[in-house]
């Protein structure tokens, strides 16, 4: 999964040039960049990747514009025929997580009828606020057909402060990856449609996060500039081979900067290699 996090100040140098004859301000022109870059880097790993990770934090500090960059790298998406998974980790109380829900995956009905909202596929959603916040934006993701990936334990070194303190029975990742497992349901392909974000940086506890959580998807963040391997990752495949999703960022998009030459180029060899190694633990490749 390509996971996209564009900055504005390193952006592909093809995307800022194409964006200096455009008219607008700061906000406008850097967006257009913003939009170009996502497009190129989608164009470049299309055919390897399976979906994209846009972190909306990326896209919104830019205002409107980055808005409507936003969406337009959505769309680019899917009609490349990658999924699109909506990096927002979003969480607040019921009424709240229904327009969160509204905003992600679904519509919200007006006085001029329903406004569409950005058509992703799936979304991360952080559960601290616990069940009844989680459920609308879980039962928005089943209506539609989408995935929920809930925060279990994330790949931060800051994780450890708050997910693996110990509660009267079991850490708090354990409490969390339990919810995950009572919310999801279970499909015809085995795989659930409430999903886990589970660090690529904490392979040792992906063994027992399976365990607690045979059906979920797992979202696997982390790999390469936080130092995640892939090869490490071997326990989140075991029930299925689509039960994992590895993402990658910063070592995809910004691959040219140790390997050189085109940024392009360098972007789809670092995908393909990353293809290749979660293909052959997934015992595909």
């Amino acid at each position: 999964m390509l996971g996209l996090d564009p900055d504005p100040a390193a952006l592909w140098p093809v995307a800022v040039e194409t964006a200096r004859d455009l008219s607008g301000g700061p906000a406008e022109l850097t967006a257009a960049a913003v939009e170009r870059h996502c497009r190129a880097a989608i164009e470049a790993v299309g055919a390897t990747v399976v979906a994209i990770k846009p972190q909306l934090a990326c896209f919104e500090r830019l205002g409107a514009p980055g808005w409507a960059a936003l969406q337009a790298t959505i769309d680019a998406a899917h009609d490349a025929g990658l999924l699109v998974l909506a990096d927002g980790k979003r969480g607040d109380v019921p009424v709240t997580a229904k327009a969160y829900a509204q905003a992600l995956v679904g519509s919200t009905p007006g006085p001029f009828g329903e406004v569409a909202g950005l058509g992703a596929d799936a979304f991360t959603a952080n559960p601290l606020l616990g069940r009844d916040a989680l459920e609308p934006l879980v039962s928005a993701a089943r209506t539609a057909g989408a995935c929920c990936f809930c925060l279990v334990r994330t790949s931060n070194p800051g994780a450890a402060d708050v997910q693996d303190l110990p509660a009267p029975d079991a850490p708090l990742y354990e409490r969390l990856a339990a919810l995950v497992h009572e919310l999801g349901e279970v499909g015809d392909s085995g795989l659930a449609d409430v999903g886990a974000v589970t660090g690529a940086t904490r392979p040792e506890m992906l063994g027992r996060l399976r365990e607690l959580m045979p059906h979920a998807i797992f979202l696997l963040p982390g790999v390469g500039a936080q130092g995640g391997d892939v090869a490490a990752l071997g326990a989140a495949f075991e029930p299925h081979p689509a039960a994992a999703l590895v993402t990658s960022s910063r070592s995809i998009v910004n691959a040219h900067e140790k390997r050189g030459g085109d940024p392009a180029d360098a972007a789809a060899a670092a995908a393909e290699e990353l293809r290749k190694s979660a293909w052959k633990l997934s015992g595909r490749g």
